[in-house]
């Protein structure tokens, strides 16, 4: 297959770096001079440092270009440049299938990524999600991944989940779009919540505390959208929160972790170098929960610790103090 890979940061490299083994790929960046350092050393050194190119991994700056005769397009930009990329897309006189692999909301318009995508692609096109327990770095290495590929159409979902499998790399087909984009986005925000219990140093017993009332948060909102409850229980939700929760690969584990240490937010996320969604998704889901009468008091935490600047020992005590009620 013919696959063109949007988005040139740690994810979009890996992502390309694996598929290169088995398909012709193309990796388009946005800024030429730093893919003209790929090409030149054959590594993306600001976002994938130590992880080498495959030879045959095309890459360009040319979005049209990048785009020629390709059967797959792979977006893996943030979340707050998916509108763009999808208005691009939408001006090319013929659009193939469409995944897209980022994870949260839109800043500003609360809108998941299906929702920009009806609204700015063509109504027949061929569109779905990946997502699910990943580092980058990990699968540029190699390393055993499974990820859960959604669609609407299950037809689509199952051809592309069998013929991007492989190089240790496996994918699942699903049909619950809603359930997979809503548990990509909050286990960010229960990332941060547990690099800040972590950082705090309240043990595992708090952690793992933390992760199953997270679950319950994220499919309580899941539910609500119209997702599954059993979506949750798989690789795009509980999945991805045990490893966003505890790997320290994970961005947002390390704005949490930092948090934790009286940090000001804003030089976090400048020496951190990337984007971690979970920041600007905590405070999207808070007011979304808040609209909706859903009760999510860790992500309403979070967003008062990273906000509002509320201590984090004295967000623990609030969460630990709350009326005492049935678990289910």
């Amino acid at each position: 297959m013919k696959l063109t890979v949007l988005g040139a940061g740690a994810w979009g490299t890996a992502l390309a770096a694996s598929w290169a083994s088995q398909h012709a790929v193309t990796l388009w960046g946005r800024n030429a001079r730093d893919v003209d350092t790929m090409r030149a050393c054959r590594v993306n050194t600001h976002y994938l440092p130590g992880c080498p190119l495959p030879s045959s991994l095309a890459l360009s700056a040319d979005f049209d270009r990048a785009l020629d005769a390709a059967e797959l397009a792979v977006i893996a930009v943030p979340s707050s440049g998916l509108r763009a990329t999808l208005a691009a897309l939408a001006r090319r006189p013929a659009l193939p299938p469409v995944l897209w692999v980022c994870k949260g909301f839109e800043p500003g318009s609360r809108r998941l990524p299906h929702q920009l995508v009806a609204e700015l692609l063509p109504a027949d096109a061929e569109t779905g999600v990946l997502s699910g327990p990943s580092f980058a770095q990990e699968v540029a290495h190699g390393y055993p991944t499974a990820l859960t590929l959604a669609s609407a159409n299950i037809a689509l979902a199952q051809r592309l989940a069998e013929t991007l499998s492989g190089n240790r790399l496996r994918l699942y087909a699903h049909d619950d779009v809603v359930g997979v984009e809503i548990g990509g986005a909050l286990k960010n925000v229960m990332a941060i919540a547990a690099g800040i219990c972590d950082g705090l140093n309240f043990g595992h017993n708090a952690r793992a505390a933390l992760i199953t009332r997270g679950l319950a948060e994220m499919t309580r909102l899941g539910v609500e959208f119209g997702g599954r409850f059993e979506t949750f229980m798989g690789l795009s939700g509980l999945g991805d929160l045990i490893l966003t929760t505890t790997g320290d690969l994970s961005r947002n584990r390390q704005v949490g972790l930092r948090v934790a240490t009286g940090q000001p937010l804003d030089r976090i996320l400048d020496e951190l170098g990337h984007v971690a969604e979970g920041v600007t998704t905590a405070r999207e889901v808070a007011a979304i929960a808040t609209e909706r009468g859903v009760d999510m008091p860790i992500t309403r935490m979070v967003c008062r610790i990273l906000f509002e600047g509320l201590p984090a020992s004295e967000a623990v005590d609030s969460l630990l103090n709350r009326e005492i009620r049935s678990e289910f």
